[in-house]
């Protein structure tokens, strides 16, 4: 049988707000543990949480940013259960009047093709703290440093067919959040994690299967990885005869498996019922205005303005807008050097090939924007050759100062005085006779081995240009 995967995604971003999302406890990461856990936090007698006005624009600002409906009253409700890192009972989210919903993200595919995926909900709720079950003689450590961190939990539509698809929506949302700059997105850090919801069902068919929920997955690998392996397994589970059991499954990246967790709680489960603490949520229309001002341009506006300003491909134009800081050092080098083809392969190809080989942020290059844009304008000026613009680079990268203290310091100052060339070509030329008479017989391709000895007698500072249209010029005679 052929079968369908069903897929969707609840990604909970850490909001980037300094203190938390009901008291005025710290955020920063890193602290020792249980240093930064108030009394509001820990849901002590006699306190009271007050709401974080910062964390409600953000998710405002996120809700404009996938044209979703900002509700204008939402409630905050307590959503019931225990776990030793929840030291309240129970977590303050919001579930039946969330502060944004219907909203729609734009993937591009493999293909080309575009897809809409839908966006049921982006809901602000607490973060619970974090159970640690290392180095403590077989007891588990609790540390309470993250209880009550602004999240906002965003619910996509069962929209998603494949586990490439997944991945695709995972990565817009992040780097939307971190264009919005209402999350740092540091998955590392658990800024930025997912829950995957996946079933499968005949094709063709309108019913969905069962639905098993992969928990606290907080790589992009790992996640393309865990679907697969989900899907293979109900797949074979129903092929055999047997029925998928909806539960909490989680992923082992070790052993690459989904492994049982627990059966699938469902919303009554939670007892959920409003928080009498805190009084609905109201949004005016003057204030979601206040917050429209506040957008930057957004990716998919940015990936468009790219290939009609710069007149770059699709493809290229998607990788230079993935980040806002990617994009926003692309557009300053191409400002700069005036050329941006040649910006856009430099800093597609050289610049991010030395950023993935030293695990690197853009904002961590010892190359700026401007370091580069005057490299490019040596290539432009053909005071150097594409190839020693490599070696420029990499002493540019090990510190060695500006491209035009390398060039000055290395002595690559590129050869280009015709007289100068045409004596090396000369002896190249009488050096070789066989080859001349091979080239002058119809062997046309040595006049790259010709090119290749005039570049080598030059230590690579010969424009090639110039030294290929004198080469041919003289071996016609």
């Amino acid at each position: 049988m052929d079968w369908e995967p069903v897929i969707g995604l609840e990604i909970h971003t850490q909001l980037a707000t300094k203190s938390k999302i009901f008291s005025g406890a710290s955020t920063a990461y890193g602290a020792p543990p249980n240093t930064q856990a108030c009394a509001v936090d820990l849901g002590l007698p006699g306190v009271l949480p007050v709401l974080n006005a910062a964390a409600v624009d953000m998710a405002i600002k996120f809700g404009l940013a996938i044209e979703a409906r900002i509700a204008p009253v939402s409630v905050f409700a307590r959503k019931n259960y225990f776990y030793p890192d929840l030291p309240k009972g129970y977590q303050i989210s919001q579930y039946e009047l969330p502060i944004v919903e219907h909203g729609r993200v734009v993937i591009e595919l493999e293909d080309g093709e575009e897809k809409v995926i839908g966006v049921t909900r982006a809901h602000l709720e607490e973060d619970a703290g974090k159970s640690l079950h290392e180095d403590f003689h077989g007891m588990t450590g609790i540390d309470l440093n993250r209880a009550g961190t602004p999240l906002l939990e965003i619910v996509s539509e069962p929209d998603l067919r494949s586990a490439r698809e997944a991945v695709a929506y995972m990565k817009k949302i992040h780097s939307l959040v971190r264009y919005l700059e209402i999350s740092d997105g540091n998955m590392q850090e658990g800024s930025f994690r997912c829950d995957a919801n996946v079933s499968v069902r005949p094709r063709g068919s309108k019913e969905f299967g069962t639905r098993t929920e992969i928990k606290n997955v907080n790589s992009f690998r790992f996640i393309e990885r865990a679907i697969n392996y989900e899907i293979e397994r109900q797949i074979e589970i129903l092929e055999a005869g047997g029925q998928v059991v909806q539960e909490t499954r989680l992923y082992d990246a070790a052993r690459n498996e989904t492994r049982s967790m627990r059966s699938k709680e469902e919303a009554m489960d939670y007892r959920y019922f409003p928080d009498p603490d805190l009084l609905p949520l109201e949004v005016t229309a003057e204030h979601i205005e206040r917050v429209r001002a506040t957008l930057p341009e957004l990716p998919d506006a940015k990936r468009h303005r790219f290939m009609e300003e710069y007149g770059l491909s699709a493809y290229d134009a998607g990788v230079l807008t993935a980040s806002r800081e990617l994009a926003d050092y692309y557009e300053e080098v191409a400002r700069l050097c005036g050329e941006a083809k040649l910006a856009a392969n430099w800093v597609m190809g050289e610049l991010s090939g030395f950023l993935n080989k030293e695990n690197r942020d853009i904002a961590d290059s010892p190359v700026s924007a401007a370091m580069l844009a005057g490299m490019l304008k040596r290539i432009l000026d053909e005071t150097i050759s594409g190839k020693i613009a490599k070696e420029v680079f990499e002493a540019m990268w090990n510190g060695e100062g500006d491209a035009d203290t390398v060039i000055e310091k290395r002595g690559l100052k590129q050869i280009t005085d015709t007289g100068a060339i045409e004596a090396i070509i000369d002896e190249v030329i009488s050096a070789n006779p066989r080859q001349v008479e091979q080239y002058r017989a119809g062997k046309e391709k040595l006049i790259g081995f010709f090119v290749g000895q005039v570049m080598k007698a030059t230590g690579g500072k010969a424009n090639p240009a110039q030294v290929n249209a004198l080469l041919k010029k003289k071996l016609a005679g």
